[in-house]
């Protein structure tokens, strides 16, 4: 398929630059695959779309500070870290801003003591940099009090000391993202307690999302395209709790295309039952999901609307319909609907 298969027209105006003040309130589309039907109505009536013995798979991944800045000890110069993935203890692979600055030994300070340092210890792919981190207390500790939220380059703004909330779910556990699942920021304490009362089943699996799932796509055959690795764990009660879903006769609705990616690359055949299962366990995914692709766990999705010629602009091409994905989009823009990570939502059903 060609990467123009899966454009649209987004008037800038339209992508959000700030969260609403309430994380429910925002417009839901609704999308009916079997009836091919689209209607409007509000997030916090989300449940109305759930049946009790439903299953959410939520991603409980945390968000990283993981925007830094500071001062490169040799010359003075101001650089920027975007740190993306922890290679091995304190060697982390990370975007460098301005790039040409930073070489192989260079020593960037981003505390004014000097207490909090890092090291160029190599080269990475796509123009990043190896940097080993010289701190004193604990990392994680030390990045919150240091970094800033790595918002995406669409939201043209600083982050603000709002966003450390704003940009994250109620739910998050797990340390470890660097940028947010999305789909998952509408969800309220409240509506998810309104779910369990419901009797729909809540699980919570972990991938760390890295910055290659919001790299574009630079091939016009999109199948010559390969996504970065990112690393999930499964719980043995996320596994239990999504399995007996299935046994009883539940759907699996994932919140985001991060908890889609998760379950459908942890999916194992089960001869007994004849179904998919869900496997427990941890391991990194490439999994890239475009149409043609038979979808193994999923029964729902809830989404935020996502960037033209995107790899989750093609998942959703996958799990419902190219068309009539593209159809919605150009309705959402036609009803002036928030796009991206501070945006509307969507369900597909």
């Amino acid at each position: 398929m060609h990467i123009n298969d899966f454009d649209y027209d987004l008037p800038k105006e339209l992508i959000a630059q700030k969260p609403l003040k309430d994380r429910d309130s925002c417009r839901l589309m609704v999308l009916d695959r079997e009836k091919k039907t689209t209607r409007h109505d509000s997030f916090h009536n989300i449940l109305d779309y759930l049946n009790p013995g439903d299953c959410l798979v939520l991603n409980d991944s945390k968000v990283i500070p993981a925007r830094i800045f500071g001062i490169k000890e040799a010359t003075g110069a101001r650089v920027e870290f975007l740190l993306i993935k922890r290679k091995e203890g304190d060697l982390w692979e990370t975007m460098v801003r301005p790039g040409k600055r930073l070489k192989p030994g260079d020593v960037v300070s981003f505390s004014e003591d000097g207490s909090f340092k890092a090291v160029i210890e190599g080269y990475g792919d796509d123009g990043t940099r190896y940097a080993r981190f010289i701190y004193d207390g604990i990392f994680l500790e030390r990045l919150e009090q240091l970094g800033s939220m790595p918002l995406p380059p669409y939201i043209e703004r600083p982050a603000e000391e709002d966003d450390k909330e704003a940009y994250q779910t109620v739910y998050c556990r797990e340390e470890g993202s660097v940028a947010a699942p999305t789909a998952g920021l509408h969800f309220t304490e409240e509506l998810l307690q309104k779910a369990r009362e419901k009797g729909v089943k809540l699980a919570y699996v972990t991938l760390h999302v890295g910055i290659g799932t919001f790299r574009p796509v630079k091939t016009e055959n999109i199948e010559e395209h390969h996504m970065h690795f990112e690393e999930y764990t499964v719980s043995e009660e996320a596994a239990e709790t999504v399995n007996n879903t299935i046994s009883e006769g539940g759907r699996i609705i994932c919140v985001g295309t991060t908890s889609c990616r998760t379950i459908e690359s942890a999916a194992v055949f089960d001869e007994k039952t004849g179904k998919y299962m869900l496997a427990a366990g941890s391991g990194s995914t490439g999994i890239f999901i475009y149409p043609g692709y038979e979808f193994k766990l999923m029964n729902g999705l809830v989404t935020n609307f996502h960037l033209p010629k995107s790899t989750l602009l093609m998942l959703i091409s996958a799990f419902y319909d190219r068309e009539e994905i593209l159809k919605a989009y150009n309705e959402a823009v036609k009803n002036r609907y928030r796009f991206f990570s501070y945006g509307d939502a969507m369900v597909i059903i």
